[in-house]
């Protein structure tokens, strides 16, 4: 086969996949799991044919029309380069993991077969935007991923929390993609094509009238797909959707979606300064702002969560001073560590039966109960850090390399102002993410208190892949930093020496820090009896995420305990503690500016109609039923009435006639 026709079957085997365990997963429910793994492995196994096809060189181009329009047309079109290879390569290797992995986590969950399909339709959609070579057909993949996150986040429909979270994610999404498709279309304009690469080489000529509308379109958009500041309030709360589709959304799709759109279209973003400005200021916003609230977060899937958008953000500041090929490493390198954190935060949600830190920190114990994911956390903790030698040492370092190129005047992509911004919030975030990632180590694992109950051990298709993402996420950063420059622009991605000290120095502060600040609450906790509250009935190994989402509650075998108040994040924020732990009120603020004025004006409305609009509909019927009401009267069936009526009639004609005729 040709590397097309092997680049075609990659997203078209998932999808066959998502539309056969549709079809038979109420019929034949023993092939919903082999139809679930197989086409995403055999996809898996595609795309790292089409890699070594590619090897980085010349890109692989091959397009069809696809239907006439008449004026810009519609190609069914791939365009596969360097980036395009390895970051499917990314999705494929993570879907494939996930799915096996769900074998064992959703092993009872009556509803696995539709969840199963539907992750295998989303990791279609992806890889579609991936190797779309049309903006077209890139736009269909990009929304058909934000209806699989709306029914995926909110696969446990029966709570409260699942409903309203799949809702927001997909309004705040589809907020962001309103200009994202009017940029599309004005992109086109200017190209007079939807085709890639006649939109880089438009860009290129200088024939892009309006570069800054056009990429301030695009760009919200790519924040509401990637959760950046402002549209970043969805992802913290998708939380309430399965585990793992949180490890898929997080690590290879939907918000690597926004991050690969603009590493794709870099060109189009450089043409205006004032673009890279606003992506830089974006960027550092959420970088930061995430950090903080990853700092005060309870909940562990909200930790992660942050922690996820300050590492796009991350990506986004690298493509702000106009290094895409820095922004892509640590998109790969991002992908196989939060795909483990999250993974092993399901293990532990599992074992622990509570998503809350301050009650795991109640419990001892935990790391016997759960040796393969106490290993392997730490080891992805580590690289989330960016300790040398793991993975994000690598990726991340040369996202704080490339700015500080741009911050001394070395290159003319991108202003130097931009630059700054994002190595001072860099270095900023930095700090404060080896201090989450300490307490989340510390409040898991070295929790004092209860014994943490033995639920046996986790089935083997969990722990196998925890294994198998271990490894890229401590040996992919060192052998990838030297060879996949070629892959991309030819840029070093070698850590600079500067940055390297400044960015590990600052993560050794926080996490010395942070581990400080936890002996101390410590301490100053063990002075104070544990209050026990009632306990949860069901914490069994039959325990499932919906239960624990449902119920919320700390629970530890046959005792649950009240939040503990020894949380090194509430001494290191202070006062700025709850305001973090509110996502600084940011969902508030909206709630103020859109959602009250909403439905205020659809009570006005609802107001009009019912009081104006079927007054005067209600008026218009009454007049008739009243004329209809005097006619039946009249209606007695006495004939000598209806006689005396017709006299009587006559008379009253006659009298006018004769005054009419007299002139009276």
């Amino acid at each position: 086969m040709t590397t097309t026709t092997l680049a075609v079957l990659v997203p078209l085997l998932p999808f066959l996949g998502a539309a056969a365990g549709l079809l038979l997963g109420r019929t034949a429910p023993g092939f919903v799991r082999p139809l679930a793994v197989l086409p995403t492995l055999a996809a898996l196994a595609l795309a790292c044919t089409v890699a070594a096809d590619q090897g980085g060189g010349q890109a692989v181009d091959a397009h069809t029309e696809l239907t006439p329009t008449g004026s810009v047309p519609i190609e069914l079109a791939l365009h596969i380069d360097g980036f395009a290879a390895l970051v499917a390569l990314l999705v494929a290797f993570v879907a494939t993991c996930v799915q096996i992995y769900s074998t064992g986590y959703l092993r009872d969950d009556p509803r696995y077969p539709s969840y199963a399909a539907l992750v295998s339709l989303f990791t279609s959609a992806m890889l579609l935007v991936v190797y779309s070579g049309d903006l077209i057909v890139l736009l269909v993949g990009w929304e058909v991923m934000g209806i699989c996150s709306y029914f995926l986040v909110g696969h446990y429909w029966e709570t409260p929390e699942a409903r309203a979270a799949s809702v927001k994610a997909f309004l705040v999404t589809k907020l962001g993609d309103v200009p994202f498709l009017i940029g599309l279309f004005a992109l086109a304009t200017d190209a007079g094509s939807f085709r890639i690469t006649t939109v880089l080489a438009t860009v290129a000529n200088g024939g892009l009238h309006h570069p800054t509308l056009v990429g301030l379109l695009l760009l919200c958009g790519v924040a509401g797909k990637s959760a950046q500041f402002p549209l970043h309030t969805w992802l913290p709360d998708a939380m309430a959707g399965p585990t793992p589709v949180s490890a898929l959304i997080h690590a290879a799709t939907m918000v690597a979606a926004g991050v690969y759109f603009v590493a794709r279209l870099l060109p189009v973003f450089e043409a205006s300064a004032a673009v890279m400005v606003v992506l830089a200021v974006m960027a550092a916003v959420t970088m930061v702002g995430s950090a903080l609230a990853a700092l005060a977060q309870d909940d562990i899937k909200r930790v992660l969560a942050y922690s996820t958008i300050g590492q796009l953000g991350y990506m986004t500041g690298a493509l702000a001073v106009g290094d895409r090929g820095a922004a892509v490493f640590h998109l790969l390198s991002h992908g196989a560590f939060k795909a483990l954190l999250f993974l092993a935060a399901g293990v532990i949600i599992h074992a622990a039966g509570t998503n809350s830190l301050a009650v795991m920190s109640r419990a001892s114990g935990l790391p016997d109960r759960v040796p393969d994911v106490y290993w392997t956390m730490t080891v992805a903790l580590l690289a989330l850090a960016a300790i040398p030698p793991f993975s994000g040492f690598f990726s991340k370092e040369s996202v704080l390399g490339a700015a500080e190129h741009v911050a001394t005047g070395h290159t003319e992509h991108a202003p130097g102002s931009a630059g700054w911004i994002v190595l001072v919030a860099g270095l900023a975030t930095a700090l404060l993410t080896a201090a989450y990632a300490t307490r989340l180590w510390l409040l898991t694992f070295r929790g004092r208190g209860a014994e943490a109950p033995d639920h046996g051990r986790q089935p083997r298709s969990m722990t196998v892949v925890l294994w198998v993402l271990a490894v890229p996420s401590l040996a992919f950063g060192g052998f990838a930093y030297r060879s996949l420059p070629g892959w991309f622009d030819g840029r070093a991605l070698t850590p600079t020496l500067t940055t390297s000290v400044l960015g590990t120095g600052l993560a050794l502060v926080g996490g010395l820090v942070t581990y400080g600040a936890w002996q101390r609450t410590r301490a100053l906790a063990a002075r104070a009896p544990l209050g026990a509250v009632a306990a949860h009935p069901e914490a069994d190994a039959g325990l499932v995420e919906a239960e624990v989402i449902a119920a919320h509650k700390p629970v530890f075998g046959d005792v649950a305990y009240a939040p503990d108040p020894a949380d090194p994040g509430r001494l290191l924020l202070g006062p700025l503690y709850r305001h973090a732990a509110e996502g600084f009120h940011l969902d508030a603020v909206y709630d103020a500016l859109f959602v009250r004025p909403v439905l205020a004006a659809a009570s006005l409305v609802q107001f009009l109609d019912r009081e104006v609009v079927d007054t005067y509909v209600r008026g218009a019927g009454a007049l008739p039923r009243l004329l209809g009401a005097a006619v039946r009267r009249a209606q007695t069936g006495n004939v000598q009435t209806y006689v005396s009526a017709l006299l009587a009639g006559t008379v009253v004609l006659a009298v006018a006639v004769l005054l009419v005729a007299t002139g009276v």
